[in-house]
């Protein structure tokens, strides 16, 4: 690189405080130029290790994350521009950080609630590389040219951002790349150096910097009132240090029309007596021989007649004209302007947190809050996408207790004990469990209302039914226990029936139940129905009876397996309980007894 230039095509930076839009814009740049690395090296995100993805054109990378300025210079020693997007608070650490690390060169500070010190939007140098949001979007980097070098060196005082409270200042930088780009060649190397009070650069630094680029033929800047650092050029000016022509504007020439001082929108732009007035800068950059139109308006007509004059003299050949590339557009833009349309990856019909609320079943959070539902009424809402009666909800619920636990022996508390005090966490410990729900421990509720379902409406009789399954050589699902008995009923069981004996329009089914009860119960004492059985056979008469489901949708939620899921819901509570207790009592590792095992061969 020449003396004095900042970047070129194989400039690579740091980005301090991860934001996805200016690095993607920094790579759809690099994109656009054709370059073959990307301008991004690494992310410095503090407490954050890993990578980002994002896109470089239509191949899609990912940039390392770091968690230190440290590590990032130390991974990427070839990455000499630190780019810093910090807070306020982290701000002057941060590039402190940065300006002790031997490779980094160059410092770009685009800290947020800044009000003294650096404050700048970044830099660009046409078709190598750029700072950030610089020359904003990629439209306005081709309408500008700046995917490919002019012959114009410009530094500003202004950033790429618009500000309402000085107008003629905020967002000046995109508006001279424009007016560059309409009557020159564009821009070589664009800087703005941010207008507070103590800036990291001056103007003068970059025009000195400017002279030294043989590539850069004249020099172009705008700078404000307030301040003295116009001054600083101006000797430069007049020490002839500078030997390309300089079209030079200091904005801020209204102040003269307010009765008071006036705080325009940089922390600099302040005017603290007449020789930092925009009138009195102006006159001096002029005097010292610089090009100084008469108003902000012959701006373009004085930088037009500098470039026209050079050309003329033939100290500026033409440049060839290319067309850039195009950038791909992001999907989701290109979805909402109705350019594409895109399969969607997931269908959800229970749930809905698009807008100010989620939405159970299209019932807003705050109606069911207000309306005092109940878990079995959420159930209802999430599972069965309707609001059922409170009696059904009533049940679910009831279900939900009683099958909650069924003390420490079942195999599954059993488990999540046996995890729980081999140090496992909750989630672990929970999972273990209920990985022995299936046919033999309460996951037989869908089995039997599925046989009991087809066996009353096909009309068979308890005999028939029972024996059928015999043949098959398939035990009757809800019925037999290890230790209830035809004269020890399962009170879980007698407190269903009760309830629905009461509240439902119909208990068909678990009449059908309790018939073939008293025939397994001729056959052995043990064979009563249980709670799977009596769940099973109640939830069909709840969606039958209910008149809310169809016959298919009844066998659709018998099939896919919703009643064994009330079981899974229930007993995730006492699964969990299991886990506090053993953790709260400390117990330790969990050995099984020699003398319970038998040893054979």
């Amino acid at each position: 690189m020449a003396t004095g230039q900042l970047f070129s095509r194989t400039t690579q930076a740091l980005f301090y405080n991860y934001k996805q839009l200016p690095i993607q814009r920094m790579l759809d740049f690099d994109f656009l130029c054709g370059r073959e690395l990307p301008s991004v090296a690494g992310i410095i995100n503090p407490g954050a290790e890993g990578f980002q993805k994002l896109f470089f054109g239509q191949e899609e990378i990912a940039i390392p994350v770091h968690s230190t300025v440290e590590a990032a210079c130390a991974a990427h020693p070839t990455a000499d521009v630190f780019i810093n997007f910090a807070s306020f608070r982290s701000a002057a650490a941060s590039s402190m950080a940065a300006l002790k690390q031997p490779t980094v060169r160059v410092v770009a500070i685009i800290a947020e609630g800044v009000v003294i010190g650096p404050a700048t939007v970044g830099g660009i140098q046409a078709g190598a590389f750029k700072i950030g949001d610089t020359a904003g979007t990629i439209d306005n980097i081709v309408a500008c040219k700046l995917y490919r070098p002019g012959s114009v060196g410009f530094v500003s005082k202004s950033g790429s951002e618009n500000n309402a409270s000085f107008p003629m200042q905020g967002g000046m930088s995109n508006e001279l790349y424009n007016t560059i780009a309409r009557v020159t060649d564009g821009i070589y190397e664009g800087i703005a150096i941010g207008g507070d009070v103590f800036p990291g650069s001056t103007l003068s630094d970059h025009v000195l910097r400017f002279n030294n680029i043989p590539q850069v033929k004249m020099i172009v800047v705008l700078g404000e009132l307030g301040g003295r650092d116009e001054y600083s050029l101006v000797e430069a000016l007049k020490q002839g240090k500078v030997n390309k022509p300089v079209v030079a504007w200091v904005s801020g020439t209204c102040a003269r029309l307010f009765k008071s001082e006036v705080q325009f929108g940089h922390a600099g732009a302040k005017s603290g007596g007449e020789m930092e007035s925009a009138q009195a800068k102006n006159q001096a950059l002029k005097d010292a021989g610089a090009a100084v139109p008469t108003s902000y308006e012959a701006f373009e007509i004085a930088i037009k007649e500098t470039f026209e004059k050079l050309v003329e003299e033939g100290k500026i050949s033409s440049v060839k004209e290319f067309t850039p590339p195009q950038i791909p557009e992001d999907l989701n833009i290109a979805i909402k302007s109705g350019k594409v349309r895109a399969p969607t990856h997931i269908i959800s019909t229970i749930s809905d947190d698009r807008g100010e609320e989620p939405c159970y079943a299209g019932v807003p959070m705050s109606s069911i809050v207000e309306q005092g539902y109940g878990v079995g009424d959420v159930i209802s809402l999430l599972w069965f996408k309707r609001s059922l009666p409170r009696y059904c909800t009533h049940f679910i619920e009831i279900c939900i207790m009683l099958c909650a636990d069924h003390g420490p022996c079942v195999s599954g508390a059993h488990n999540t004990i046996v995890t729980a005090r081999a140090g496992k966490d909750l989630v672990s410990s929970l999972v273990s469990g209920l990985l022995t729900i299936g046919p033999r421990f309460g996951g037989a509720i869908d089995d039997a209302a599925r046989y009991f379902k087809d066996a009353y409406d096909r009309g068979l009789t308890p005999y028939e039914f029972v024996e059928s399954m015999k043949k098959k050589g398939i035990r009757v699902p809800g019925i037999g226990h290890r230790i209830k008995r035809g004269d020890n009923r399962d009170k879980r069981v007698e407190l269903l029936q009760q309830f629905a004996h009461t509240h439902f329009p119909s208990v068909k089914y678990m009449e059908y139940a309790v018939q073939v009860e008293t025939y397994t119960l001729s056959k052995a004492n043990n064979l009563v129905l249980n709670v799977d059985g009596a769940i099973g056979s109640l939830f069909l008469d709840l969606l039958a009876g209910s008149g809310m489901f169809s016959k298919q949708e009844i066998d659709e939620i018998v099939g896919i397996g919703y009643l064994n899921g009330l079981f899974v819901l229930a007993r995730s509570i006492g699964l969990i309980g299991h886990t506090f207790d053993q953790k709260r009592l400390k117990q330790p590792l969990y050995r099984h007894p020699w003398e319970d095992v038998l040893y054979t061969k």
